[in-house]
Formats: C-alpha cells, structure tokens, sequence
C-alpha cells in the first residue's frame, strides 16, 4: 500500500499520488496517460494530472490496481 509520507514531490496536490517504492515499470503511463507521467532522470512515476472526470478516474483505478508494487495512494478528500 502507498504510504502518504513517501510521495514523490512531483505529484499534483491532490487525492492520488505516486510514492517511493515505484519502479518505473510505467504501467501507469500506460493505463492513465493523461494523469501520470515518468520522471526519467529520477526513474520514477508521479501523477502529472488529478483525475477530473469518469473516464480520468476509471483510468486511474486501473493503474493503482495494475501497479505491481502498490506505488499509487488514493486517499479520497485526505490528500
């Protein structure tokens, strides 16, 4: 599970973020283009974009589930 206190600055403020223990593998590029990118020279994900519509949040559902190592939080309102 994402911890909140390993975030990556780079995340947009926001309910969703990706944390410390990712390993670029870019699934989550891949599954939510528009709400993740990679950081290439640290090798790592962030969330680029908080989702904003249905078809934004089905996207980033899919890559917090697909994420292999559990890097993406979704903390609701808490965030």
């Amino acid at each position: 599970m994402a911890e909140l206190s390993q975030k990556w600055k780079q995340n947009q403020d926001g309910k969703m973020f990706v944390d410390q223990s990712c390993i670029a593998c870019d699934a989550c590029v891949l599954a939510a283009p528009n709400n993740f990118k990679m950081d290439e020279d640290e090798g790592h994900a962030y969330v680029s974009k908080q989702p904003e519509n249905p078809d934004e949040e089905s996207a980033c559902k899919e890559a917090m589930e697909g994420c292999p190592v559990e890097a993406i939080g979704d903390f609701g309102d808490k965030a």
